[in-house]
């Protein structure tokens, strides 16, 4: 009887561990496929228009807000085409891939706004990167000549926001950085290696290394706004604008940060950088107040925890951090990896991919812009999509299948 026993036993753990395997090898493809069926929609919905439309969120009503290419997330959804494109191997979204790009190339030319990274390296960068258009290379160069004319001299920083417009102009600010501005030095990185010229570089490592000796707490955790006097240079304040407070932890400032200076990394293989990604992701990790499911709240110090909103586009940009780095020089890179993956299981749950055919054909819910805004809370954003279509290529490239 015992061995009878027994062997149920073990056919029981065999099922298990074929399920847990077949569950491990179809996660990506099962994915692609809802992500094919999901932006599919959205892709619908846009040639039936006539127009080129560029989905970022949902408004109160429910509708889908649609932006302009000066909008700092104009580049995201080309660029969720062209990574489902490259994932997924269907032909027919190569050309809405190049459609929807080249609807924004005048974004190229903005010098309003530091987040022509965001716009182009999105768009043009991944459409350069899969089919190497020279014509795309010239945009992005042209894009980091428009950024570098926000490096000011005195402080060794590009200026992220103007300040003589919207709730800026209420702060009092002179030269405001912010630490999404990591995220745009990409573009000059690959603007040095598409044109030869190092001045790209230099303004990006400047900006690099002013951001990392004031912009980051003893802990690891970052301010979201730091504030410089544009004619000594020095720091005239700290401040957490979208944030609950200006000390506290908002999360999305700190995924920009693990991702920005993990491309920092990549880019000069300084080991600050590195490090400096490591310390804030470790600070996320080890937060008392993480979720289980790893997920975080949209401001990690907010006062209503566990009842406050998460943020999946956090979730989303940390987790393609982390693949990233978990194929670099790090200790225990498969430790990052793992990490990356329960984040992605979670994505992929009920609990935060969307039914197919609802919320506005966006792939994630949950994510939230800014709280002391009043702005988009709660509700799907385009880049928490496209980080998560990122992360699944890194994913798979990786071999985490």
């Amino acid at each position: 009887m015992n061995r009878f026993v027994a062997l149920f036993f073990s056919c029981i753990l065999f099922a298990c561990e074929m399920t847990t395997k077949k569950e491990k090898t179809d996660f990506i493809p099962e994915n692609i496929a809802f992500a094919r069926e999901q932006i599919g929609g959205a892709i619908d919905i846009i040639e039936k228009s006539g127009k080129i439309l560029n989905p970022v969120t949902l408004k109160d009503d429910g509708s889908v807000y649609y932006c302009s290419y000066a909008d700092w997330r104009s580049g995201f959804f080309p660029g969720s085409v062209w990574y489902l494109y490259e994932l997924s191997n269907d032909s027919a979204l190569l050309p809405l891939a190049v459609k929807y790009t080249e609807a924004i190339k005048e974004a190229q030319n903005l010098t309003w706004h530091h987040d022509i990274g965001f716009i182009i390296n999105c768009s043009f960068g991944n459409g350069h990167r899969l089919i190497a258009n020279p014509e795309y290379k010239d945009v992005v160069i042209r894009a980091a000549h428009s950024l570098s004319t926000r490096f000011r001299e005195a402080p060794g920083v590009i200026q992220s926001w103007n300040v003589d417009r919207g709730w800026q102009s209420e702060r009092g600010w002179e030269c405001p950085v912010i630490i999404d501005n990591m995220m745009n030095l990409e573009l000059l990185f690959d603007a040095t290696r598409f044109s030869g010229d190092s001045s790209f570089y230099r303004i990006a490592v400047s900006h690099a290394d002013r951001t990392l000796q004031e912009g980051f707490r003893p802990d690891g955790s970052c301010y979201h706004v730091i504030d410089y006097s544009i004619s000594d240079g020095s720091v005239r304040r700290r401040h957490t604008a979208q944030g609950y407070a200006h000390e506290s932890a908002w999360s999305r400032g700190q995924a920009w940060a693990i991702y920005g200076y993990a491309i920092c990394y990549r880019e000069t293989k300084d080991r600050r950088y590195l490090e400096q990604a490591l310390k804030t992701f470790h600070f996320m990790k080890a937060h008392p107040d993480m979720p289980a499911d790893r997920i975080p709240y949209w401001d990690m110090d907010a006062p209503n925890i566990p009842d406050e909103p998460r943020d999946v586009s956090s979730a989303s940009c940390m987790a393609s951090a982390l693949y990233e780095i978990s194929a670099m020089d790090v200790l225990n890179p498969e430790f990052y990896a793992e990490y990356a993956d329960s984040i992605m299981s979670a994505l992929a749950s009920p609990a935060y991919r969307a039914p197919v055919g609802t919320n506005g054909h966006f792939l994630l819910m949950h994510s939230v812009g800014s709280i002391p805004h009043h702005s988009e809370i709660d509700v799907p954003l385009n880049y928490a999509d496209y980080y998560f279509l990122e992360a699944l290529k890194r994913k798979r490239v990786l071999g985490r299948e």
